[in-house]
């Protein structure tokens, strides 16, 4: 199984980190080289090589995109736009460039968060992107062609990122990064599509 990231180049986010052990490990069972075709490698520009050479993949798993947290009033469009540039569009945009690489049944796993569902202070820029990207999942699962999925994963705060985000999250239990790398494998290698994983 070929498993192609969308991690843009010095994303380093725990997230990313398991979904790419995963990703590894998935390719591993089914006795691929990971790396064949340079998933992991950048362009100038910070896109993925992968998305302009002539290949074909079997699933594409994203675990990249920013929001910013602050109270919405003293956010502007331009902070708006960040965190919809990044985490909305930049996933939209991976899937757009890469359905035509992925391989007839393959599938498109992207990530959300929990605050798409549950309120936190300061979240409402968040909880708006990670809701529009979840509405746009389930209504893209019945558009894509060629039998392609796509799911979403939705995690709570990860235990590897309490230092720096567990304030945001008073209360709320946290999931380890290697968890939701396995939801990951859930999606990729399931039957789901139109699916949001919460964990």
């Amino acid at each position: 199984m070929r498993v192609a990231g969308g991690r843009r180049r010095g994303g380093s986010g725990a997230a990313e980190d398991a979904v790419d052990a995963e990703s590894a490990a998935a390719e591993h069972r089914d006795g691929d080289q990971p790396g064949d075709e340079d998933e992991d490698e950048f362009d100038a520009a910070g896109e993925p090589i992968w998305l302009s050479l002539q290949v074909t993949v079997d699933a594409v798993a994203c675990a990249a995109g920013s929001t910013q947290f602050g109270p919405w009033q003293e956010r502007d469009r331009d902070a708006w736009m960040s965190g919809i540039n990044s985490k909305l569009l930049g996933q939209v945009e991976l899937v757009r460039q890469a359905a035509g690489k992925v391989r007839a049944g393959g599938s498109f796993t992207l990530i959300t968060g929990i605050i798409g569902r549950e309120q936190i202070r300061n979240g409402s820029a968040a909880a708006a992107i990670n809701g529009a990207l979840e509405a746009w999942v389930r209504s893209t699962a019945a558009e894509l062609g060629n039998g392609q999925r796509i799911n979403a994963v939705s995690p709570t705060v990860l235990t590897e990122s309490l230092g720096k985000y567990g304030d945001y999250f008073p209360g709320f239990p946290s999931v380890a990064a290697a968890d939701v790398g396995q939801a990951y494998v859930r999606s990729i290698e399931g039957v789901d599509t139109g699916r949001v994983y919460a964990v």
